[in-house]
Parts: structure tokens; C-alpha cells; sequence
């Protein structure tokens, strides 16, 4: 069981459900912990009889939705504290310090770093960095308009003092190309389509998943995505 982070205040749902997607269809199980404050996945995944807490289907991932840490997933699916959760990976998306503790993140096999250049979603990322304050190695995902040499002088600027330890590799999501507008209609119709997505976000996508787990030839990934 590998685990793998996604932090950051932007809203990263559909991209994590959609990299959990890949995987799943190429015979991987997956669990999506849905780790943010307001458990974004809930307006998002559907489910007939929402609780607090609870754990739905969502195209073939399972999401865990309103848990504060891993005992109590284990709890609600009747697994033993000392046992592992049989899954092959484990995805957590938050966006506040408290998850970050409380589900270990820090200890995850990989981490993303996920923001935009939009004040809010930059500086609060990076204060919750900052927050967490240890010496994490990271992979940068921006999402942007332009990929400006500007915007990155910018955030090693902001981020000079972290300890963070950033991957050379940079993951750039440009949000002006109808990608936003495609995810809008993927939320609309509660799926889970890459059809209507650009190019260059299906390419990022089967980047990440062939990062996440190399162990499937990058030829399935791109098959699966062009059917998806």
C-alpha cells in the first residue's frame, strides 16, 4: 500500500479523483481520503444517504468522506488497528494542518504541492506549509494562465524559508483552455470523463499516474485515458 498527498487550498478534487480514475482502470484499488475542511468531495461524489463520515463508490474508487484520521476508517470498514487497509493506493487531498498530522502525510510514499497564482490559494498554501514546517520533498502542481518565469521567481520567493524540498520537476495546469469549463460539466453530470479536456491535461494527467505508480506501462495509461 503506497500513500500519496495532495496539499494545497486549491481546488484539486477533480484532478486527484481523475488520476484515481486511471489507476483504477488499470486494475489498481484506490482509495480517495477527501482530507479539506469543507469535504469538498461531498458536493462533488455522489451518495444516496450521506452522514458525517462515510465511504462511497464513485467510478469504481472508493472516497472516504468526514474521517479525522486513519483509526476511524478503519473503524467504519472493520479493520483492526495494527492491520493495513487493503488497498494498493491511498490518495489524501487536504488542505488544512491538522489532516496533515493526523493522517501522516508527512510519511507519504510521494507528495504534490497544488496551488494557482491567485492570491488566496497561493499565500494560505503556503502558509500552511509553513505551519507544517518540516523537511518535506515535494513535486510542484501550478495551475495558471501563463507558465511565467515571473510567477515562479515569485512563489521561490514566498517560499525561500520553508524547508521544503522541491523536485526539480514542475507540473503546469494552464486554466484558460476550457479545462476548467469541462470539469464544471464532469461535477454537473456527478462522472468522471477526460474526453472534453485538453491535450496538455491529459498529458499531465498520464505524467502523474505513470509517476504514482511506473509499474504500468505508460502505453495502458495513455489507452485508458483516450478511452475515458
Amino acid at each position: 500500500m503506497k500513500r500519496i498527498g495532495f496539499i494545497g487550498v486549491y481546488d484539486k478534487t477533480d484532478l486527484v479523483l481523475e488520476i484515481a480514475e486511471v489507476l483504477v482502470k488499470a486494475r489498481k484499488k484506490v482509495l480517495v481520503i477527501d482530507a479539506t475542511k469543507e469535504s469538498i468531495a461531498k458536493y462533488i461524489v455522489p451518495n444516496i444517504f450521506p452522514t458525517v463520515s462515510y465511504i462511497t463508490s464513485f467510478e469504481d474508487i472508493d472516497v472516504a468522506i468526514g474521517f479525522q484520521d486513519f483509526e476511524q476508517i478503519k473503524k467504519y470498514i472493520s479493520v483492526e488497528n495494527d492491520k493495513d487497509i487493503e488497498y494498493d493506493y491511498i490518495f489524501i487531498d487536504t488542505d488544512n494542518l491538522e489532516k496533515v498530522k493526523t493522517f501522516g502525510i508527512s510519511g507519504a510514499d510521494q507528495l504534490y504541492y497544488i496551488t494557482s497564482f491567485g492570491g488566496y490559494s497561493l499565500r494560505k498554501g503556503i502558509e500552511i506549509l509553513r505551519e507544517i514546517n518540516l523537511p518535506l520533498r515535494m513535486t510542484r502542481i501550478f495551475f495558471t494562465k501563463e507558465m511565467l518565469k515571473e510567477e515562479d521567481d515569485y512563489f521561490d520567493y514566498l517560499t525561500l524559508d520553508l524547508k521544503i524540498k522541491w523536485n526539480d520537476t514542475k507540473i503546469y495546469f494552464l486554466i484558460e483552455n476550457g479545462d476548467l469549463a469541462a470539469n464544471m460539466e464532469n461535477d454537473r453530470l456527478q462522472s468522471i470523463k477526460l474526453r472534453n479536456l485538453s491535450n496538455e491535461y491529459k498529458e499531465n494527467v498520464i505524467y502523474l499516474a505513470d509517476q504514482i505508480c511506473p509499474e504500468v506501462n505508460e502505453k495502458v495509461y495513455r489507452k485508458i485515458v483516450k478511452e475515458m
